[in-house]
């Protein structure tokens, strides 16, 4: 069953989804917060405005990884297959695409993400240590 490996993004039943969307929200508002110190906007209201679309975008898409991630996981009955992490973060970069209207956009978006999230899975099952410390 998916819900088995509690710790692990997307082996959760669907019920872990606001932790999935918070993560994301935040990496929004991090986002929001560089490309409104490196774009000054001339007024509060649209920095405000920047800062909300970004979060909400990113909180989306987060919510859609999960989501596709965990309903793949329980339709193909394979918890720790990467092919689902595959196809949430090519559900999202289509998702992506299709807010900023452009289908180069969200075909990539869809290749990109669902590389990365696949070699993220793929890293957890093998052990690969990316950006731990270095061991001495």
């Amino acid at each position: 069953r998916a819900g088995d490996q509690a710790g692990v993004p997307g082996d959760q039943p669907p019920g872990d989804m606001p932790e999935e969307t918070g993560r994301a929200a935040e990496w929004g508002l991090v986002g929001a917060a560089y490309d409104i110190m490196l774009y000054p906007p001339d007024t509060a209201l649209q920095s405000f405005q920047k800062a909300a679309s970004a979060t909400v975008t990113m909180a989306t898409l987060g919510a859609v990884f999960g989501a596709t991630t965990c309903l793949t996981a329980e339709l193909r009955d394979a918890p720790d297959d990467p092919l689902n992490y595959f196809i949430g973060g090519c559900v999202s970069g289509a998702v992506l695409g299709a807010r900023a209207h452009s289908f180069a956009t969200g075909s990539t978006a869809c290749a990109g993400f669902g590389i990365l999230a696949a070699l993220f899975k793929i890293s957890k099952k093998e052990g690969w240590n990316l950006l731990g410390p270095p061991k001495l």
